[in-house]
C-alpha cells in the first residue's frame, strides 16, 4: 500500500516509521526545508512541496496512493489537502489530525475526510474508560460510516453475567467486536459467556450506542 503523509514534522514522522515497519510504501511532504530530515526515515520518499497546491501532489502521484494522512500542526492545511486528495485524485482513504478540538466539526466528509484523528478527544476517552465501569464510552468515530467504537466494562451485577454472547440480544445497527479479558483480546463468539470485568468493545451507531447499555447493566432506580 502506498501511503502519502502531509506533513514531516515529529507525528508524520512517527507514523511513517511505523507504516514502514509493516511493509508500506511512505511518502512525506511538507514545505518547509527544514522538516526534510532524510536520514530520521532515510526508507521513505520525500517530497518538499506545498500539499495544498494541485501542482505539488501532481508531483507526489497522488492517484496512485490508497492513503492520504494529513498531519501537519495547522488545521487549515489538513483540511485543504484532505479536500483535494479525494475530490481531485480520489484517493480511498484520507485520515486527518486535528488540532485544536474547536475545529473538530469541521473535519467530516464534506471536507474529503474519512477519519478524523483528535488527540484530546482520544485522551479524554482513555481517561473515562479507566474510570468507567458500567457506562459506555465512546473511543473512536467512523466518520465516512456514522459509526463509532464504544467500549462497556461489566460491573458486578451485571444483567448478562453467565449469558452467552447469543444469549444477549443487541440493539440494531451494533456489533459486539471483541472481548478484552485479563489483558487478552478475545474475537467475541456466540458461545463466550460473559463475566465481570469484561471490556466490550462495539461498532455502533449513534442511535444503537444509546441502547446498549440497557442490554448489560440495570437502570437505576
Amino acid at each position: 500500500m502506498r501511503v502519502a503523509i502531509a506533513g514531516a514534522g515529529n507525528v508524520g514522522r512517527a507514523i511513517a516509521r511505523e507504516l514502514l515497519d509493516s511493509g508500506h510504501q511512505v511518502l512525506l511532504i511538507d514545505r518547509d526545508p527544514r522538516a526534510l530530515k532524510l536520514e530520521s526515515v532515510p526508507d521513505a520518499e520525500w517530497l518538499m512541496a506545498d500539499a495544498c497546491e494541485i501542482s505539488s501532489l501532481d508531483k507526489a502521484k497522488l492517484n496512485s496512493c490508497q492513503v492520504l494522512i494529513a498531519a501537519t500542526g495547522d488545521d487549515k492545511v489538513n483540511l485543504v489537502a484532505s479536500l483535494l486528495g479525494k475530490t481531485e485524485y480520489g484517493v480511498p482513504r484520507v485520515v486527518a489530525r486535528v488540532n485544536h478540538p474547536k475545529n473538530e466539526w469541521l473535519f467530516d466528509s464534506s471536507w474529503g475526510v474519512d477519519v478524523a484523528v483528535s488527540t484530546p478527544r482520544i485522551i479524554s476517552a482513555l481517561v473515562e474508560e479507566a474510570v468507567s465501569v458500567g457506562d459506555v464510552v465512546r473511543l473512536f468515530s467512523f466518520k465516512k460510516g456514522q459509526a463509532n467504537l464504544v467500549e462497556l466494562t461489566l460491573p458486578d451485577g451485571s444483567l448478562c453475567l453467565g449469558k452467552t454472547v447469543e444469549e444477549v440480544p443487541l440493539p440494531e445497527n451494533a456489533t459486539l467486536a471483541a472481548i478484552v479479558r485479563d489483558g487478552r483480546v478475545i474475537s467475541a463468539k456466540a458461545h463466550d459467556v460473559f463475566t465481570a470485568g469484561d471490556e466490550l468493545l462495539f461498532v455502533a451507531s449513534a442511535d444503537a450506542e444509546l441502547l446498549i447499555k440497557s442490554c448489560f447493566v440495570a437502570s437505576q432506580p
